[in-house]
């Protein structure tokens, strides 16, 4: 089964935690044994998992990704979000954790983050669930 959330973002690159959707997702399936997918279906946004407890992590995280692939460059595409492009593929477009016992099975400080690069817009995010109900 497939769910939707929703995410509107509030800058051009912004780390949005989205874990509670994704586990509220989880529950309302009724899935406790099984996989939940997250999928991104944007070319300039991702998703990962990364520590939660510390906001200064993705603070950390923008600014490697931004040293790595500034926002100008020798870029060619017409559009002037290259830079969004290449983070997006950086990140990944999904992710994938287990349910174990009706819960995303993560660890203690993980977290689920949909990771925006040419907002802010409003965006969507895919979750698949499968698996048994018993």
């Amino acid at each position: 089964m497939w769910r939707i959330i929703n995410v509107a973002t509030e800058s051009r690159v912004q780390f949005v935690d989205i874990t509670a959707m994704v586990r509220a997702k989880v529950t309302e399936s009724g899935v406790k044994n099984g996989v939940c997918y997250v999928y991104i279906p944007h070319t300039t946004a991702g998703v990962t998992i990364n520590e939660n407890a510390d906001p200064d992590v993705m603070r950390d995280l923008t600014r490697g990704l931004d040293r790595l692939v500034p926002e100008t460059g020798d870029y060619r595409h017409r559009e002037g979000n290259s830079d969004a492009h290449i983070k997006a593929s950086l990140m990944g477009s999904s992710v994938v954790v287990p349910v174990v016992d009706g819960r995303l099975a993560m660890g203690t400080w993980q977290g689920i983050y949909f990771c925006e690069f040419d907002g802010p817009r409003n965006r969507s995010c895919r979750i698949g669930i499968s698996g048994t109900k018993e």
